[in-house]
């Protein structure tokens, strides 16, 4: 089911479930006369599914109750009785790229991600995510991210894997502790000086998909460096100071200077089946932090590389600001 003002259980009590963990619904107040049976509200409720797509997962007992007791299509709807199913996307569109492990021990996982594939379960991708693939190849119930990337964006992406040393690696981004360097492809303007602090705010526009620069005082930090150009394009380094959501592609974008094969800024031209053979070239090449349950210094960096070519080649990089 697609998820419409889901409220997920801070202690689920099913067992996930594929990789899947259970999420809860919550039902509206009594309306029997409105609902004759739960699933005369499920179909209305889950509108992408159709009915038989609902009455099978009741029937093949997929959804539970607060006691994790199975309901059927006859049961009848009871207000604020709270559902527990597992998200599952019909038709789910594969992702023909794989996720590599850098790093493991008993408290953390480093992965190097590709492009295209979406960190945890959201919209029309739940199987096809890193978390889900991880929890199915690794058996880990309580692995959880540190921090997002973009879908779209490739590189190194951290995990923990106990929940009770998670908010020990979480403060850690939190209270800005983490060096995280980017490499992006995008054009070049001789009218910029390299390298430049650029600090902006970030807010969400009218689109639920964009942000957007505004008046006001910054929340977005970002230093960039001009490693190499040629071809009309430049190699960038980006040091986040902040993590806001699309703050990169945001301020690049701002700067005259759009992340190649960005379909959203500046201009947004996205498409649910993105053409996987132009993916955006930004990459989370390295994430360097102390570790605070082991005291060890990490460092992580993905073995990927960006697609688009850009003269002098990355292997003889010198300044080229």
């Amino acid at each position: 089911m697609r998820p419409s003002n889901i409220h997920h259980s801070a202690k689920p009590r099913l067992p996930t479930k594929n990789g899947v963990g259970a999420s809860c619904v919550v039902l509206p107040p009594n309306d029997a006369a409105k609902w004759p049976t739960l699933l005369d509200y499920l179909v209305v409720r889950f509108a992408t599914l159709t009915r038989a797509q609902i009455e099978g997962r009741l029937l093949n007992g997929d959804i539970t109750n607060d006691l994790g007791q199975p309901v059927s299509p006859t049961s009848p709807f009871i207000g604020n009785q709270k559902l527990y199913y597992y998200r599952a996307v019909v038709d789910e569109p594969p992702i023909p790229f794989e996720e590599q492990i850098l790093f493991e021990d008993e408290f953390l996982l480093a992965v190097d991600k590709p492009h295209f594939l979406p960190i945890v379960p959201a919209g029309r991708f739940v199987q096809e995510t890193v978390l889900v693939r991880l929890k199915n190849k690794l058996g880990i119930d309580t692995l959880a991210p540190m921090h997002r990337i973009d879908r779209e964006t490739a590189g190194v992406v951290l995990f923990t894997k106990q929940t009770a040393t998670r908010g020990r690696y979480q403060t850690l981004f939190q209270n800005r502790l983490v060096d995280k360097q980017y490499l992006a492809v995008a054009p070049w303007r001789d009218n910029l000086v390299f390298p430049m602090t650029v600090r902006s705010r970030i807010v969400e526009s009218a689109h639920f998909m964009r942000m957007m620069e505004s008046t006001g005082e910054p929340n977005a930090q970002t230093t960039i460096e001009l490693l190499a150009r040629g071809n009309g394009l430049g190699l960038y380094r980006l040091s986040p100071l902040t993590g806001r959501k699309h703050q990169l592609r945001v301020q690049m974008a701002a700067l005259g200077l759009p992340i190649v094969n960005d379909q959203i800024y500046p201009n947004h031209v996205f498409q649910d089946d993105a053409d996987l053979s132009k993916p955006l070239q930004l990459l989370a090449q390295s994430i360097g932090f102390t570790d605070p349950i082991t005291g060890a210094v990490r460092y992580f960096e993905s073995r990927r590389s960006l697609s688009v070519g850009v003269m002098p080649p990355p292997a003889n990089l010198a300044d080229a600001g």
